[in-house]
């Protein structure tokens, strides 16, 4: 397995120097990340020039924030820049923030993101200038209020690489799908080992039965809190609010990813429990709700022993690279030891 960090979107000047130190320890990756905090190029580009050899990627990079052909303009300047270290992640968020946030609407995020990938691939292809006409995006634009002056273009800049590496963030089972079919690699959030034969592999093979096989070198890279503590429960204790946000904030009743997500790994009653609470404003109620168990199955917590056996079963589901969720420099230390 190769590792990874991901960047949080809230203190850029401390994901700097915690991406220093990830190069120094041989992390093959270091991930940007963005919601409504700070964005996900501005890092990206920063630690690109402060580092010589770890590859840049972000996980995610919004697709409701962003036209198509500004991200791949964006990851075409970053790759030049960086000699080739770009990974482009990319997400359709969530309701909440693609209209509270971007004032975008969610609509079909399956066929919106089919199309977003592959204006981006034909734009660093540079075969020719950019036409597309979907359900989803119309490039030259005609539709109401065109002045009729648009016309195709063609990047100006040539792609150092015209093949940049394309993740897709999903957890639902249709985005998994689209996942393997499209895209070069998955990044997968509150990923449980010990149930990916079950809820995900099925939607993996019949993405990749669609594309016709799956591709040397497919990379699938869940997000992985990590906290080293001697007590494992006060290391959980550190992260059920994140688990409690997103089962129970992070969308509404009846639609929010991640409470199905639980339900899937067969949570069904403590994530129900979690978002009643979470919606009626007790937050600490729905901390309190998570399950030890939940905490244990997505994350690496504890001291040194504990976390070097739960390794075992992320290396033996298929993960190729775990991309750590680490604030604590001696839990990038620590995982350098035992997995690289």
């Amino acid at each position: 397995m190769r590792l990874g960090l991901q960047l949080g979107y809230d203190d850029p000047v401390a994901a700097v120097s915690l991406a220093e130190e990830a190069e120094r320890l041989g992390f093959d990756s270091i991930w940007t990340s963005e919601a409504y905090g700070t964005d996900a190029v501005t890092p990206m580009a920063w630690i690109a020039a402060r580092t010589e050899r770890i590859k840049i990627g972000s996980a995610i990079m919004q697709m409701p924030a962003r036209s198509p052909a500004t991200v791949a303009a964006t990851v075409a300047t970053l790759d030049l820049l960086s000699g080739g270290r770009v990974l482009l992640g990319l997400g359709t968020s969530g309701p909440q923030v693609a209209e509270g946030w971007h004032g975008q609407a969610f609509g079909k995020p399956l066929g919106r993101t089919r199309e977003y990938v592959s204006i981006v691939r034909e734009i660093l292809r540079r075969e020719g200038p950019l036409e597309h006409h979907g359900e989803h995006y119309d490039i030259p634009y005609s539709g109401p209020s065109s002045t009729g002056l648009g016309k195709p273009l063609k990047l100006i800049v040539h792609p150092l690489r015209p093949e940049i590496p394309i993740y897709l963030a999903a957890i639902g089972p249709r985005n998994v799908a689209l996942a393997a079919e499209i895209a070069d690699g998955w990044l997968p959030i509150f990923f449980s080992p010990e149930r990916f034969v079950e809820v995900h592999a099925p939607q993996l093979e019949a993405g990749f039965a669609v594309r016709g096989a799956r591709p040397d070198g497919w990379d699938i890279a869940p997000l992985v809190p990590v906290v080293v503590a001697d007590d494992p429960a006060a290391a959980r204790d550190f992260l059920k609010p994140l688990l409690a946000l997103y089962i129970g904030g992070m969308g509404a009743r009846g639609q929010n990813f991640y409470t199905r997500l639980a339900q899937r790994y067969g949570y069904e009653d403590a994530a129900s429990q979690i978002q009643e609470h979470y919606l009626a404003g007790h937050k600490g109620d729905a901390t309190a709700a998570v399950p030890d168990a939940l905490v244990d199955e997505v994350a690496l917590v504890g001291d040194r022993a504990r976390i070097a056996d739960r390794l075992d079963a992320w290396r033996e589901c298929g993960a190729t690279t775990l991309i750590l969720q680490a604030r604590q420099p001696e839990a990038l230390r620590l995982l350098a030891e035992l997995v690289l």
